[in-house]
């Protein structure tokens, strides 16, 4: 198959990206919150953020400092455009050392608390958006806000409400999508279906469009002998990608959102969560899913998929330039299979924003570091690395693999297909939906079960 390059039109940076997240951008109008961004920055008559421009903005003026940074940017794509983007900061800025930090998901979400509490905080951060993570965080006085450095920089302008709302909170934590703007993300991202081209080809069957045709497909590559699902789930995040996927394809969009992100008015008991939930059960059962899933890594998994173990992968777009780079023209990359909606809804959304630790004692340094990571260069640093840039995409050369990906998150602002993580509901939902969905594919709780444990938690925290 031929990698022809074909590049995405403009409008897809106005008609995609922000309708992509602002079809599911947190907060509402009667959350409590006045919608004042706090710090230097004012709203004007149309809600746009005002904020003070004056300061210098020439990192060269800050003297001779070591500027450390903690990243989850492992993988090899991801990993790369660090790299790049550091040695051109440090080549631009030579009074300037980077000192990277990087550490896994899991492991930075157990060490952060901790270094940001310490007087000898990191000077920029990777913090998960979500309540669990970030919003404690900012409860806590741990992050700076950046209204300041944002009008200062045009970050305003740079990105849409739509991106910059998924890190927004209020200064107490509790409000989010609304408040002060604590981060900047690199990517965009969502949760969609890899496949193996050559196994689709052997098995007769076109890329699933519909759950029947996903249904359809599984049963065949059962029958043939190959593994229908590629999946680990050793470590706890991965289960949500796995559970949300299913979710997707029963219920409909505007009860996820509710759900993710901590709204009242929707249930985890409604009769089409159970049918999700049952059918993730049924596909266990049947065997669709790696054997011994429990103890799999989620790295391990992936990359026993680009070995030739699985026909699908429900896996982020995080993974495409290591995907790409592993199988090539080999890999192919779709939405989710829509469902009873007759529509894909896909869960994602920013990767996770780089924030300025409140005790960091180089803010303005990390400022114009999370400037230069971020601004229109960087975006084509993202996109030459593999990767996903969460804006101008469209303004990107593509092919293959990430023309797969560019045309997902295209059509997903489109047509309003985008849902959230299923953790943002609380700040503690996190570590219960993760725990839950382990012990509900290990067999430790029944669906009915699995859903109630949920919905209290809902209700308690959120309301009927």
């Amino acid at each position: 198959m031929s990698r022809a390059t074909r590049k995405w039109a403009r409008f897809v940076a106005t008609a995609g990206v922000v309708a992509l997240i602002a079809a599911c951008a947190p907060g509402s109008d009667d959350d409590g919150d006045d919608g004042d961004a706090g710090g230097d920055t004012t709203a004007d008559a149309d809600g746009d953020a005002d904020a003070d421009a004056d300061g210098d903005t020439d990192p060269s003026d800050l003297g001779e400092l070591t500027l450390v940074v903690w990243d989850q940017e492992v993988r090899g794509g991801q990993s790369e455009q660090i790299d790049a983007l550091n040695e051109a900061f440090e080549a631009e800025y030579p009074n300037i050392t980077i000192e990277r930090v990087s550490r896994s998901t899991d492991d930075l979400r157990t060490t952060l608390r901790l270094a940001l509490s310490d007087d000898d905080a990191p000077d920029v951060v990777q913090a998960n958006n979500g309540r669990t993570d970030m919003g404690q965080y900012v409860a806590s006085g741990l992050l700076e806000p950046l209204d300041s450095y944002a009008g200062t920089y045009g970050w305003f302008d740079r990105f849409p409400e739509s991106v910059r709302s998924l890190a927004m909170y209020s200064d107490d934590g509790e409000v989010y999508g609304d408040g002060a703007l604590y981060g900047l993300p690199q990517m965009g991202e969502i949760v969609g279906l890899y496949y193996s081209k050559p196994k689709l080809d052997e098995l007769g069957i076109d890329p699933p469009a519909t759950h029947d045709e996903f249904v359809a497909a599984l049963e065949a590559a059962d029958d043939a002998g190959e593994l229908p699902i590629q999946f680990g789930n050793l470590n706890p995040f991965a289960g949500i990608h796995e559970y949300g996927f299913v979710q997707n394809q029963f219920v409909d969009a505007e009860t996820i959102r509710n759900l993710g992100f901590g709204r009242p008015g929707s249930s985890w008991l409604e009769p089409e969560s159970v049918e999700a939930t049952e059918t993730i059960m049924d596909w266990v059962d049947a065997g669709y899913f790696t054997d011994g899933f429990a103890g799999l890594d989620y790295d391990d998994s992936w990359q026993q998929f680009t070995q030739g173990e699985g026909v699908f992968l429900v896996a982020g777009t995080w993974l495409l330039a290591d995907l790409d780079g592993a199988m090539g023209d080999d890999v192919g990359f779709i939405l989710p299979p829509a469902g009873a909606s007759g529509q894909n809804l896909v869960t994602g959304g920013i990767s996770i924003p780089f924030a300025i630790p409140s005790n960091s004692d180089n803010k303005d340094a990390a400022a114009a570091y999370i400037d230069f990571i971020t601004n229109s260069e960087a975006m084509a640093t993202v996109a030459d690395a593999g990767n996903l840039p969460v804006v101008d995409a469209e303004q990107q050369e593509a092919s293959g693999l990430q023309a797969d990906v560019f045309e997902a998150w295209a059509q997903a602002g489109a047509e309003d297909l985008l849902v959230p993580y299923l953790d943002y509901a609380t700040p503690t939902f996190y570590d219960t939906i993760t725990a839950a969905i382990q012990d509900l594919l290990g067999g430790q709780r029944a669906p009915q079960d699995f859903l109630e444990h949920l919905e209290a938690e809902y209700v308690e925290q959120v309301g009927s």
